[in-house]
């Protein structure tokens, strides 16, 4: 301990020469610190924190155009969404109006082959009882002539055939 304590350069000694010349390179540092070195230390730090600023402004710019244009996207969906919807809608009543369209249709064009179906049987019908007719007066004619032979002449078997066949119709 006594080593500390005695004058000959312990910790504890102070030497004021050598505090003096501390001192004053200390104060000549900061001076030469404080005029060359810290300004441009200052500007850099100014202007990274400028680039910063730059930096967070302009991503927030695009995070706020980013945003916007989501949502623009998200009303051209829903815009494109309702209008598919819409166009599905009228596809599906188009055909279902098409679908109708044709069937009636088909149910006209069907009830008219049946009328004309209808109408050709009726005739073929009114032909071939008008050909039954003279068939079965004609056969009359022939059977009554022969049996009568020579009492009744063609005209008055004609006659009395078509009047009994007509009576035949009225009774039918």
């Amino acid at each position: 301990m006594h080593y500390f304590l005695a004058g000959g350069g312990g910790l504890l000694s102070f030497n004021t020469g050598f505090a003096i010349w501390v001192l004053i390179s200390t104060v000549v540092f900061l001076i030469a610190m404080q005029k060359y070195l810290v300004p441009p230390i200052m500007k850099a730090l100014d202007e990274r924190e400028n680039r910063i600023k730059d930096s967070l402004e302009s991503a927030e710019k695009a995070i706020a155009k980013a945003e916007q244009i989501s949502k623009d996207n998200e009303k051209a969906l829903k815009k494109a969404e309702v209008q598919a919807q819409k166009i599905r809608k009228e596809a599906i009543e188009d055909a279902e109006l098409l679908r109708s369209e044709r069937i009636e249709n088909s149910r006209k064009e069907a009830d008219k082959i049946i009328q004309n179906a209808r109408a050709a049987i009726e005739q073929e019908k009114k032909n071939a009882m008008v050909e039954l007719r003279k068939e079965v007066s004609s056969l009359a004619i022939e059977a009554a002539s022969i049996i009568i032979e020579a009492e009744l002449d063609e005209k008055k078997n004609k006659k009395l055939v078509e009047s009994f066949i007509n009576d035949l119709n009225k009774k039918n």
